[in-house]
C-alpha cells in the first residue's frame, strides 16, 4: 500500500488489515501516519519522482514476496504504470487503467477535454495561457493542473486575483466555480468494464476531505458517473466527484484513480468495496451483488492523534520493523 501518509492510503491500509491481509505500508516520509499502524510492515521508500524509485520498489517486492500493489496517492501512478511489465514478471499484481486513461484523470485539463468530447457536463476550464478568455463576473477556482488533496486550491471572484494566483500555483488551471450539493461516488470497475457505484453526499468538507457524508441515490448522478467512467475507460477502484445543481442536473468535477478518503461510509452502508477490490486485483471475479448499499447512512470523520514522542526514536523503530520484515 503506497502513500500511507495521506487519508486514502491510511484508511485503505486499516481496511485491508481488518480483512486479514498482510499490509506492507510504504511512504517517502518516515513519520507518515500509516507507518505507525499496528500490524503493518512499515517501509520508508524514495519519492515517486526519484531516479531509483523503480529499482527500489522491485527490490522491496522481491524481498518481501509482495503479491499486489495498491496506490494510495496520485504521484505513484505514473511510475507504477511504467513498472507494470517488471512487476508482472515478479508475480506482482497491479490493477490500473491504461496509461492514457490515468493521465486523462490526473491531469485536470485533460480530464476536462475528455468529458467535453463525450458531452458530459463539467466546469468550464482554462489554462494560464487562456486567461484573456475568462468570462466577466464569474466566480472562479484556481488549482494545480495535477494537484491532489485540495492543496493550493483557491476560490476567487476577480480576474486580477486569478492572474496573480496563476503565477504562484504550480502548473495552474482556472475553472468556473460550481454551486450545488457536492457528492463523491465510490466506484469499482471490473475487468470486463462493468461498474458498481456508491453515491455519498459531502455534507461538510474540511481541507478537501468529507468530514460528514451521507449515502443517497439519484438516477441523474448515477448516470453521469457511469458515463464518466466509460469516457475515460476507468478500471479498478476509483472515485468520481461532482455537484448536483439546483435544477437537478449534475456536473462532474474530477475522477481520482484511487480510493476516496471517505470510502469507509460505503462499506458501513453495506458495500464490500475493499473485499471486491482485492478480488479484482488478483484477477478473481468481482461480485457486484455485494456492492449494493443502504441509503441514508451517515459518517462523521475527525482527525486522530496516533503517536506523540521523539521523532528520531520513532524513525529508528520504524526502520527496525522494516528491516525485521
Amino acid at each position: 500500500m503506497t502513500g500511507v501518509g495521506a487519508n486514502p492510503g491510511f484508511g485503505l491500509s486499516r481496511s485491508l488489515l481488518r480483512l486479514g491481509h498482510q499490509v506492507v505500508a510504504v511512504d517517502a516520509h518516515p513519520l507518515a501516519p500509516g507507518l505507525q499502524l499496528d500490524g503493518v510492515l512499515p517501509h520508508v521508500i524514495l519519492r515517486a519522482d526519484a531516479p531509483d524509485y523503480s529499482d527500489t520498489m522491485i527490490k522491496l517486492c522481491r524481498n518481501l514476496g509482495v503479491e499486489g500493489i495498491v496506490a494510495g496517492i496520485e504521484n505513484d501512478l505514473p511510475p507504477l504504470l511504467e513498472l507494470a511489465p517488471r512487476l508482472k514478471g515478479e508475480g506482482v499484481w497491479l490493477w490500473l487503467p491504461d496509461a492514457e486513461s490515468v493521465h486523462d484523470c490526473i491531469d485536470k485539463a485533460r480530464f476536462h477535454h475528455a468529458l467535453a468530447r463525450h458531452g458530459i457536463p463539467t466546469p468550464r476550464t482554462w489554462t494560464a495561457e487562456d486567461l484573456d478568455m475568462l468570462p466577466a463576473d464569474t466566480p472562479l477556482v484556481v488549482k494545480p493542473r495535477r494537484g491532489h488533496g485540495a492543496q493550493n486550491v483557491h476560490m476567487v471572484t476577480s480576474h486580477r486575483h486569478a492572474r496573480l494566483l496563476c503565477e504562484l500555483v504550480p502548473a495552474p488551471i482556472v475553472q468556473e466555480r460550481v454551486y450545488g450539493t457536492e457528492f463523491t461516488a465510490d466506484c469499482l470497475v471490473d475487468r470486463n468494464g462493468r461498474a458498481s457505484v456508491i453515491l455519498r453526499r459531502r455534507d461538510l468538507v474540511k481541507a478537501g476531505l468529507a468530514a460528514v457524508s451521507t449515502t443517497f441515490e439519484d438516477a441523474t448522478a448515477r448516470h453521469a458517473v457511469l458515463r464518466t467512467l466509460s469516457a475515460v475507460r476507468a478500471a479498478g477502484l476509483c472515485c468520481v466527484q461532482g455537484f448536483t445543481l439546483e435544477d437537478g442536473s449534475v456536473t462532474i468535477t474530477e475522477l481520482n484513480v484511487r480510493v476516496a478518503g471517505g470510502f469507509a461510509l460505503s462499506e458501513a452502508a453495506g458495500a464490500d468495496l475493499i473485499g471486491q477490490m482485492v478480488n479484482g486485483l488478483f484477477g478473481l471475479p468481482v461480485d457486484h451483488n455485494r456492492l449494493t448499499y443502504r441509503t441514508g447512512r451517515f459518517l462523521t470523520h475527525y482527525t486522530e492523534t496516533l503517536r506523540v514522542g521523539d521523532a528520531a526514536e520513532l524513525a529508528r523503530v520504524t526502520a527496525s520493523k522494516g528491516a525485521a520484515s
